[in-house]
């Protein structure tokens, strides 16, 4: 009897090969496939990934953590759309993953290559999909790559829980020229808890559910509801909630953020879901160090 085993598998296949091959020749087309798909074994060897299959243009890999699997997703994307086109074709990556059980035997095999590779083929290029069951075993900080379409992810024909997709604004928070960071802090304090937001930790999450940096326990409070995102020029929090994020600077005013961001200056209060303005316990406030 096949034995079997959980893990996250990822399969990913180039999208354009197939229109370089008709404008250059057998060479030239196979060269630049070739560069994209070592670009993306070296990013499944940076995350421990273990590959199960590699074809000319696709790959199949195992990840003994869901959050190995959606950062290399994430960084593939961002390294074959940084390649030249060629002859004016960009090739692509659609990528599917998802959590289950993998037979150990070769030809790889089992449900959770099924379904990867069901994900990926619905999946445009530049595009990941990510089963639920994946999704619900991520670590608070890797969520953050997740767009939710909805609170609950998106439904889809013949699925038994949603799918997600890669958001692919991370790096935007973690990637910056040494000569042009900021040399501010951003100190966040909830309740009794102080939280500084710096070069070596960029991001901070907020939301409701156990796991975020700060935890707001407030019906109005999204499960992941806001981040604040270190960047080059500054600090943003970027609002991915139901109810929207308040945002009340030292000076008195008061703005909603839905489903967009700020920059934060000076000093403030943010509520996540209610007023900023509000007498409330679960005020998060901010000041530029």
């Amino acid at each position: 009897m096949t034995e079997q085993r959980n893990v996250c598998v990822m399969y990913a296949e180039l999208v354009g090969g197939e229109r370089l091959a008709a404008l250059l020749s057998e060479t030239e087309a196979g060269h630049a496939v070739e560069r994209s798909m070592n670009r993306i074994e070296r990013v499944v060897e940076g995350q421990g990934g273990v590959l199960l299959r590699r074809a000319s243009d696709e790959i199949c890999v195992a990840f003994e953590r869901c959050d190995g699997a959606i950062i290399s997703a994430n960084e593939m994307v961002e390294r074959v759309a940084s390649l030249p086109p060629v002859r004016g074709v960009r090739l692509g990556i659609r990528i599917g993953m998802h959590y289950g059980a993998m037979e150990e035997e070769t030809p790889p095999a089992g449900e959770a290559l099924a379904v990867a590779m069901r994900l990926a083929g619905m999946a445009q290029s530049g595009q990941a999909l990510i089963s639920g069951a994946t999704v619900l075993l991520l670590t608070a900080g890797t969520r953050q790559y997740i767009r939710e379409g909805k609170e609950h992810g998106l439904s889809v024909e013949g699925f038994e829980w949603p799918v997600y997709a890669l958001a692919g604004r991370a790096g935007m928070a973690t990637s910056i020229p040494p000569a042009a960071r900021v040399s501010q802090r951003l100190r966040v304090r909830h309740q009794d808890d102080t939280h500084m937001v710096e070069e070596l930790r960029p991001i901070l999450l907020m939301g409701r559910e156990m796991g975020n940096d700060i935890v707001v326990i407030d019906p109005r409070t999204s499960r992941q509801h806001a981040r604040i995102e270190r960047r080059r020029d500054g600090f943003f929090l970027v609002d991915q909630s139901t109810n929207g994020t308040f945002v009340a600077n030292e000076g008195g005013g008061e703005q909603c953020i839905r489903s967009g961001e700020v920059m934060l200056a000076g000093q403030g209060r943010i509520g996540c879901g209610f007023s900023a303005n509000e007498t409330e316990k679960d005020l998060v406030f901010y000041e530029i160090i």
